[in-house]
This record gives structure tokens, C-alpha cells and sequence, in this order.
């Protein structure tokens, strides 16, 4: 057993020791790669996803050094028609990229990764020649034991991420992964490679500078979607075993939708956050408490047209749209707006829908790391729509119906597409942007059934804090009167009663007809 070649199980029977979610079908997928001209596979996802939970299991399987049995007989794959054919039959080259940045610089890391490589080579096989390249001595090994390895590479961008690489470290980094897998020997020496990370490989030009493997991004991860996280069932049993609202857990943690291999669209959770959840019995943000590649704030403050406008309108709970193909897929080469909302998908501060090509907040948790965010942009015009996002607020507590009025006014003659300006969904829109701050006291529910209808919008007063519930109506078209008496007449107060002071009732319309628009309001305790 050594280091790197051939590390065993040890790894994977640790996390089984733990609570474990059986994400052992991943190893049926690869096992279709295997001698295949579709044997190198790269997979991308956030951090805190279960990335190195995949490797570490792969490691386990595959690994001939060792008998991994009694770890996977009870699991998913050993119901599947490859599990015996590919089970410990091959020599594992297992690196994880994270574990030699400490040892060395950027700069020195491909040499030195091929020093240690070829020094566990020579103590797990003595015969190996220490002046030996990595190619020799892999193709060596194979020669002499009539087994192929399986490559797997943990965090393999993390050059890629790090400040202190430059273009040159990551074209010396690049070319170090080329000389593995893009040579005469590897499909003599690979039966198959797994490699994951957070950013997908890098692009030289407009080409994968590896254009060998073929990658699953959480943009589209294909028949890898069902393992980006944990899906709805595998909560549910998660749930029931401690003993915690499954409800309260998807508001919190879910949201993710990834494009499965056969189109559909599947809803996955963040993995860390539910188990943190689980064993805690806390509902929070479980961001920050990880460890978290750079602040999004970094990358929201940068210079870009739309940038700015983008976050203030998904702070607000809404769509933006985005196009991901520009991105060069590393945390320097920012060409637009585009190219940082793209990264920050990747990041998983953002869900990405790919038959709409936009992305939306998804959850409760990185609802709250936005709404702390958010007061920390630099962007001047940000800056002020937070001020007139406060007075909003502080207009509605004092009734002041006009300002009210008039803000709403403002904001939908800025955002609204003319085509789009009469629709109903529009005002909803614009109710959210003047209120975009409202995470800072508020919890925001939309369409909630209350008396003998349904509430267009309620924002429900955050534990401890001292504002009124808000309970707003919309009307494209009519009187503010008639949209009043329709929530009294249909007692909607009665679904906040308990929650603090009396409910303020805010009706909200405009006139259509009116080619300047006119917005009204109506605020009644």
C-alpha cells in the first residue's frame, strides 16, 4: 500500500463509519468509460458537494491492493451488472491535489508532484528506477503486472484557484496533467480516470486544454446529475432518521436543479449543509463555517456593465439571465458580467437553468449570506438602491402612501420591459426590487393560502424583530380601494395573527390606461 498508488480503503471505510448516503450507483457510470474512447471524466461541482466522498469510494472500489467487499456489498453498485467485473482489478493512482500545495510552491508543484509519484512507485514497487519519468515507471508497472491503473484527481484545480498561481504555473500545471493523459501511452496504462473539482478545465482559446476528458459540469452534469448532491428521497430518510422537518430542510438547503442525462430536470440539496443541519438540529447558514474558496464579494464588486443591476435583481428573489459560454473557467480571465455570474455558478451561490440559460438564489442559506453581502458592495448605484430599499421600508411602517407610490413608480418604469410592463408577474417584480434589503428583517412567502383566497405577497418579521408583517395585494389595473377590501373581506390578516403587532395590509396597483403609468397604494393596519 502506499501514498498515492494503490492508498486502499481505509478513506471510504471511515466515512461508512459515519452516516453515509449510498451514492454508489457514480461507480456504475464510470464503469461504462472503462476502455472506452470515453474513459477520461471530468467532474465539476461546488465545494461542500461530496467531491472527495466520490473519490475516496472510487479509491476503495477499484483498488486491487486491497478487498473492499464488506464496504460495498450492501450498497447501490452491487446490484449492478459491472459491480464484480471492475471490483479491485486495477492499480489506483490516486492525487489529491490539495495535499501537495503545502509542500511546495505553485511554481515547483508539477515537478514535485512527479517526485513523489515516482518515490511511491519505487517503495510500492521496488523495481521501479528512481530516475525513471512517471509515463515509464506507469507503463512499466502495467507491463509487469498485466493491470491497468485508474486515475483519480481530488481538487485538481486548486493551482488553477489559488492566488498565487500565475498564467505560466497554470500552463506548467496543465502541461503536467497533458503529459498523463494526452500521450501514445494512456490507453495503455488507463482503464479509466476520474478527476474532480470545482471549475471545469480550463479553456486555451475556446478548447478544453485537456480535450481528452469529457466533463460534466454542474451546468450539465448528464448522467452524473442524480450525484451532484443529495436528491429529495435521499433527505427524506435523512430526516426521518433525526427526527427533523423535511419541509423546513428543502426551504433551507434545496433549490439546486441540474439537467440529468436524459433532459429532465433533477433538484438536488447541498450535501454538507443538510447533514451539518441533521446532526445539529439547527437551520442556518452553513456557509461560511466551511471552507469556502474566496468571498463572492470579491468577485461582485468587480467593474462590469449589468453586474451590479444583476445582483441587486437575484438578492431580490428574481431570474436573471446569464450566458455561460464565454467563461475562460478560472478566477482571472473576466471578460463581462456574464463571465462572473458564471463563475459564481460554479461556486454554488447560484442554480442555473439550463432551458432558460438563467440563474436564480436558490435557497434560504444563500439567501442569508446575500443579504449580508449585499450591504458590503462597493458599486455606487448599489450603494444607493439600498438606501431607497430602507426608505421603502421605512415609508410602509409610517404609511406614507405616496412615497410608496412614487418609488414603485420610478422602479418599474426603469426595469420593466415595455411588452411586459401591464403583466401582473411585472409589479410582483418590482414590489421585490424596491425591496430587495428585505432579508435583513423579513422572511418573504408569495402566494399563501389565508382565509377564503390566496395572498399575492406576505413578508413575515424575521425571530426578534420588532416590524409589522407585511400582507401586499397587486392589482394590474383597478383602484387601491378595491384591492383593500377585497384582503379585508377575505380576512387575509388572520394567516399572521400571533406574529407580533397587528399586520399591516399594503395595496398596491397601477393605472393602465394612463400612458405615465400611475402607481397607488393603500396602507391600512
Amino acid at each position: 500500500m502506499g501514498f498515492y498508488i494503490n492508498p486502499g480503503n481505509d478513506n471510504f471505510r471511515e466515512i461508512l463509519n459515519d452516516y453515509y448516503v449510498d451514492k454508489s450507483g457514480l461507480i456504475a457510470i464510470i464503469n461504462k468509460t472503462i476502455g472506452t474512447n470515453r474513459r477520461l471524466s471530468c467532474v465539476s461541482r461546488p465545494r461542500r458537494f461530496g467531491k472527495s466522498f466520490a473519490a475516496n469510494m472510487l479509491e476503495a472500489y477499484y483498488d486491487c491492493g486491497c478487498d473492499s467487499h464488506k464496504l460495498f456489498d450492501d450498497l447501490e453498485i452491487s446490484r449492478d451488472e459491472s459491480y464484480e467485473k471492475h471490483m479491485n482489478k486495477y492499480h489506483v493512482l490516486y492525487l489529491d491535489i490539495t495535499g501537495f500545495m503545502g509542500d511546495t510552491t505553485v511554481a515547483e508543484l508539477p515537478s514535485y508532484i512527479r517526485k513523489e509519484i515516482v518515490e511511491d512507485m519505487g517503495r510500492t514497487f521496488p523495481e521501479m528506477k528512481s530516475e525513471d519519468t512517471v509515463k515509464k515507471c506507469l507503463s512499466r508497472i502495467v507491463d509487469e503486472t498485466g493491470r491497468k491503473f485508474i486515475a483519480i484527481i481530488d481538487e485538481w484545480d486548486a493551482p488553477v484557484r489559488t492566488p498565487r498561481s500565475t498564467p505560466d504555473t497554470q500552463t506548467d500545471y496543465l502541461e503536467f496533467l497533458r503529459s498523463l493523459f494526452k500521450s501514445d501511452i494512456t490507453k495503455k496504462v488507463f482503464a479509466a480516470a476520474y478527476m474532480t473539482g470545482i471549475l471545469p478545465i480550463k479553456k486555451d482559446g475556446t478548447q478544453s486544454a485537456i480535450s481528452e476528458f469529457t466533463e460534466y459540469t454542474i451546468l450539465n452534469p448528464e448522467d452524473f446529475g442524480p450525484y451532484t448532491g443529495f436528491v429529495e428521497e435521499d433527505v427524506k430518510q435523512i430526516c426521518s432518521k433525526k427526527n427533523v422537518s423535511f419541509e423546513t430542510m428543502r426551504a433551507w438547503y434545496n433549490g439546486y436543479n441540474v439537467c440529468g442525462g436524459n433532459g429532465e430536470q433533477i433538484s438536488v440539496y447541498n450535501p454538507n449543509s443538510v447533514i451539518r443541519a441533521s446532526y445539529h438540529g439547527r437551520f442556518e447558514s452553513y456557509w461560511e463555517q466551511s471552507s469556502a474558496v474566496y468571498s463572492a464579494l470579491e468577485y461582485i464588486n468587480l467593474d462590469f456593465d449589468g453586474l451590479g443591476e444583476a445582483v441587486e435583481k437575484l438578492t431580490a428573489g428574481l431570474e436573471v439571465p446569464v450566458k455561460t459560454g464565454s467563461f475562460r473557467n478560472d478566477l482571472v480571465s473576466f471578460e463581462s458580467a456574464d463571465d462572473v455570474l458564471t463563475l459564481l455558478i460554479h461556486f454554488g451561490y447560484f442554480t442555473y437553468d439550463s432551458q432558460k440559460q438563467s440563474i436564480r438564489i436558490p435557497n434560504y442559506e444563500i439567501q442569508a449570506e446575500f443579504g449580508d453581502m449585499i450591504h458590503k458592495v462597493s458599486h455606487k448605484e448599489t450603494i444607493a438602491r439600498l438606501k431607497e430599499s430602507e426608505k421603502f421600508l421605512v415609508d410602509i411602517i409610517a404609511g406614507n402612501e405616496s412615497a410608496v407610490a412614487e418609488n414603485l413608480q420610478r422602479v418599474h418604469m426603469k426595469e420593466s420591459a415595455p411588452l411586459w410592463y401591464n403583466d401582473e408577474q411585472a409589479l410582483r417584480a418590482v414590489v421585490k426590487l424596491a425591496f430587495f434589503t428585505y432579508r435583513d428583517h423579513y422572511i418573504k412567502l408569495e402566494e399563501l393560502p389565508s382565509g377564503t383566497g390566496y395572498i399575492d405577497m406576505a413578508y413575515i418579521p424575521r425571530k426578534y424583530d420588532p416590524s409589522p408583517a407585511l400582507i401586499i395585494e397587486l392589482k394590474a389595473g383597478g383602484t387601491p380601494e378595491t384591492a383593500m377590501e377585497q384582503m379585508k373581506s377575505r380576512n387575509y390578516a388572520s394567516s399572521v395573527e400571533g406574529l407580533g403587532e397587528a399586520p399591516l395590509l399594503v395595496a398596491i396597483t397601477y393605472d393602465k390606461e394612463d400612458k405615465s403609468k400611475p402607481h397607488y397604494c393603500r396602507i391600512s393596519r
